[in-house]
């Protein structure tokens, strides 16, 4: 499983003074109700302390022209779930930016290349606590599925390490490394999606 560490490099946030690992409190997300309907916002790090608000985010799955997953490891600075796998990018709109806007964005900012082919994959709605940090993930998460076909730029904040993996390569890494809590739900939500994008071949 090719795998491929984040080179080292000066942050890409905006500002250029703090860290784009997310952990700015003052950054807003959208509230929704069950239905996705916008009520309000929250800062992000009140959005996540328990209970959790339910507000909006998305996935995005990127594969290779083989068929293989792009994962990314998260940087071992992040506020949230550091240093574990998951799927190619997650965040959150800005508030009335649109989720695939955002998804297109934040896959950039993060690992340096624009998806294409990016798709919707429908959404999924989940409440997973992180036990580690105590904080909790109530979202209503757009999904997309896409391609990667330019080299990766991972911004050494917010990515460790990425791999390209098959099916049975990620079941083999799943079994053995650390995953979001968030993963397999977001996973399952895009299989009709990825299956579409990929082919029965794929194993997906």
């Amino acid at each position: 499983m090719p795998t491929t560490p984040a080179p080292v490099a000066h942050s890409s946030s905006s500002n250029g003074t703090q860290p784009s690992n997310g952990a700015d409190p003052s950054i807003m997300l959208e509230l929704v109700d069950e239905d996705g309907n916008t009520i309000g916002t929250a800062e992000k790090l009140a959005a996540h302390q328990a209970p959790g608000q339910l507000h909006r985010a998305f996935s995005v799955f990127l594969f290779d022209e083989s068929g293989r997953l792009l994962l990314q490891r998260r940087a071992l600075g992040k506020y949230h779930s550091p240093g574990v796998w998951s799927n190619t990018c997650c965040g959150h709109p800005y508030p009335g930016e649109a989720p695939f806007a955002a998804a297109a964005r934040r896959t950039y900012e993060e690992l340096g290349v624009s998806p294409t082919l990016l798709a919707e994959a429908g959404t999924v709605r989940y409440n997973h606590p992180d036990p580690a940090s105590g904080l909790v993930e109530q979202e209503f998460n757009h999904l997309f599925v896409g391609m990667v076909q330019a080299p990766l730029r991972p911004d050494p904040e917010e990515v460790e390490e990425t791999a390209f993996v098959t099916a049975e390569e990620l079941a083999e890494r799943h079994a053995s490394a650390p995953f979001s809590a968030w993963f397999m739900t977001v996973l399952d939500a895009a299989r009709p999606a990825v299956k579409e994008l990929t082919g029965q071949a794929g194993g997906w």
